[in-house]
């Protein structure tokens, strides 16, 4: 019997899956409830006017540095975007058969996104942590990939392969079985470095 390869999935079929979660509406909808305009959200969250309303009328696949700013605007926890409404868990958990990509942190184009977001914690709100199995990519540094969130801590663990941590002007060389935890205020970014795609759980911690 001929074995048929599994179906790679394509950047439309993650942009549907990411659509699910109806982040954009979602963010219409807070920054409605909370009666402010596009402009005064720009201003709170640092993010331009255009790209707030791509987001909200999903043309835009926010990155998840852009949803942590748009959270802190809106006075949300971040995994509201990523959950059904009215559902409150108070135990969540999540079965590796049932991990979907729910975000793709954009890099340099939009060709080239080198990590792709797992959450791990659906349905859990008012938390202050944040966990995440992320996929990472080969890919070459470039300082693009740089983000930073103030009033944000992290902490990695890597299960397979290896990467670089790129802390302000450091570079850490981060292997499987290897952890670290730093203050993610420091523009930071990562990159796989060894011959296979990297896996990392990541966690981030809102103080």
């Amino acid at each position: 019997m001929a074995m048929v390869a599994p179906r790679r999935r394509t950047v439309t079929d993650i942009k549907a899956q990411i659509k699910e979660f109806r982040i954009g509406e979602k963010i219409r909808g807070q920054r409605q409830q909370r009666r402010l305009t596009l402009q005064e959200l720009s201003e709170l969250t640092g993010l331009s006017k255009p790209l707030l309303s791509q987001i909200e009328n999903e043309q835009v696949v926010p990155p998840l540095a852009t949803l942590l700013k748009i959270s802190r605007g809106l006075k949300v926890d971040i995994h509201f975007f990523f959950e059904d409404e009215g559902n409150r868990q108070k135990l969540v958990l999540t079965k590796g058969d049932d991990l979907r990509p729910d975000l793709q942190r954009q890099a340099v184009n939009a060709e080239n996104r080198p990590y792709t977001y797992h959450s791990l914690a659906h349905g859990m709100r008012q938390k202050h942590m944040e966990p995440f199995l992320v996929e990472v990519k080969n890919s070459t540094w470039d300082d693009k990939l740089f983000f930073r969130h103030e009033g944000e801590e992290e902490f990695l663990y890597v299960l397979e392969g290896e990467i670089d941590l790129h802390y302000g002007n450091e570079i850490h060389r981060v292997k499987s079985g290897d952890s670290v935890y730093y203050d993610s205020s420091e523009p930071h970014g990562l990159v796989s470095v060894g011959d296979q795609k990297a896996r990392i759980v990541a966690v981030l911690y809102s103080k």
